[in-house]
């Protein structure tokens, strides 16, 4: 009886390490594999540009936004130095601000702004000076405090575990420099700014406040200068920006990874066709629309003032985000349940805790396409012969979904 049953369990194995084929398997690759079931990380590309959706001048208090998010509907950044703020946003009038002043700490070099559900996370570890800063770290403001008035604060110091040598390497002339990182599920990532050999190295740490040694995790070779990062943990997809030493800024888009393999997806490197802007900030909504920020850059005859750019990257990510459909779900369980799209209409079925609330759908441009309040939580909504492409689904509250139209 033993021997059967150790044949039988040869067999399932044989048939699965057979059956299981590794390989490119992102349809927009060069090298794409139509029978690849496993993603190796080998997918190559052609060389692309992207030309920003939209760019608007930011207000004179931020000359130096260095980092960004989107929370509460709005867009969140910080200058680099000496202003211990926080601005929030309307991406629709940049011009408005609200200013959130932390006490109690200063800004040495906050270069990164990051969250998770409860925390806003500012990253003060610029290094860029001499390389050799012992006092690196990554403060953690509560999310309710911060919108009540009166910001609880606490701090995480670290240290990267392979730096031993602290002799001052002077300006920009360090591997150990940082200006982007995301916060995951259980721990924080660093992506580092590579002055000396263009490259980036992941290190990983706690979320918890504490002293903690920066692990190394793995690195690759970027060609260029990595300046910020957002992260959709549940769809596996990191967008790193950042600028070669020329100043021409790019999006590294990392996707398709397991855990927090990131380097161990897809890679790919997109050109922004922004000449001489200094890209310091990035983050998205849904993973197809993304925000981007850009410090002042003034050098002999060359102004460039600090802009907010917005960015469409359906034709990256759509394949995807979205392979089989041209439909999707809010990503709340309180959210859309069920949305289609068919002959100029939206099928729509909505949960009863948004019943009463005023939506939009808008195209990539802000143009509101149609407008209303749910007042059934099945609804069939006449849109018309639209033009195939990206629009956003917007409901009061702070929820949106983009929707990808194909008439």
């Amino acid at each position: 009886m033993a021997r059967v049953y150790w044949v039988t369990l040869l067999v399932i194995i044989g048939f699965q390490l057979e059956a299981q084929v590794v390989g490119c398997t992102d349809p927009l690759a060069l090298n794409f594999n139509v029978t690849a079931q496993q993603n190796d990380g080998s997918c190559v590309y052609s060389p692309a540009s992207l030309t920003p959706v939209q760019s608007e001048n930011l207000p004179a208090l931020l000359t130096e936004s260095s980092g960004l998010i989107w929370w509460e509907d709005q867009l969140w950044t910080h200058n680099d130095s000496g202003d211990n703020s926080l601005y929030s946003l309307d991406w629709m009038v940049p011009a408005t601000l609200s200013v959130y002043t932390l006490g109690g700490v200063q800004n040495k070099d906050w270069e990164e702004i990051s969250q998770d559900s409860q925390y806003i996370y500012l990253g003060d570890f610029g290094n860029n000076e001499n390389g050799n800063r012992t006092d690196l770290k990554i403060l953690r403001i509560e999310k309710g405090s911060l919108l009540g008035g009166d910001p609880a604060i606490d701090t995480l110091f670290f240290s990267y575990s392979d730096q031993v040598d602290f002799s001052g390497s002077g300006p920009n002339n360090t591997d150990f420099d940082c200006e982007a990182f995301i916060v995951g599920s259980n721990r924080i990532y660093l992506f580092t700014k590579q002055w000396v050999s263009k490259g980036c190295s992941v290190y990983s740490l706690p979320k918890e406040p504490g002293n903690h040694s920066a692990v190394w995790e793995a690195g690759f070779q970027v060609d260029g200068l990595i300046t910020g990062a957002t992260y959709l943990e549940g769809k596996r997809l990191v967008v790193l920006c950042g600028y070669s030493p020329l100043l021409q800024p790019f999006l590294f888009l990392l996707y398709d990874f397991n855990e927090d393999r990131f380097f161990e997806g897809n890679k790919r490197k997109i050109a922004l066709n922004l000449p001489f802007h200094q890209v310091e900030g990035v983050c998205t909504t849904n993973g197809i629309l993304y925000y981007a920020s850009n410090e002042r850059f003034n050098q002999s005859v060359l102004t460039i003032p600090q802009k907010l750019h917005r960015l469409d990257l359906s034709m990256f990510l759509e394949s995807y985000l979205y392979p089989t459909s041209s439909v999707g779900d809010f990503s709340s369980k309180e959210g859309i349940v069920n949305l289609h799209y068919r002959a100029g209409y939206l099928h729509l079925a909505f949960s009863e805790h948004f019943l009463g609330r005023a939506f939009q759908v808008l195209d990539l441009q802000g143009r509101v396409i149609k407008r209303g309040v749910i007042q059934e939580q099945t609804m069939l909504l006449d849109i018309g012969r639209v033009a195939s492409g990206v629009y956003v689904m917007a409901v009061e509250g702070g929820y949106s979904k983009a929707i990808f139209l194909r008439p």
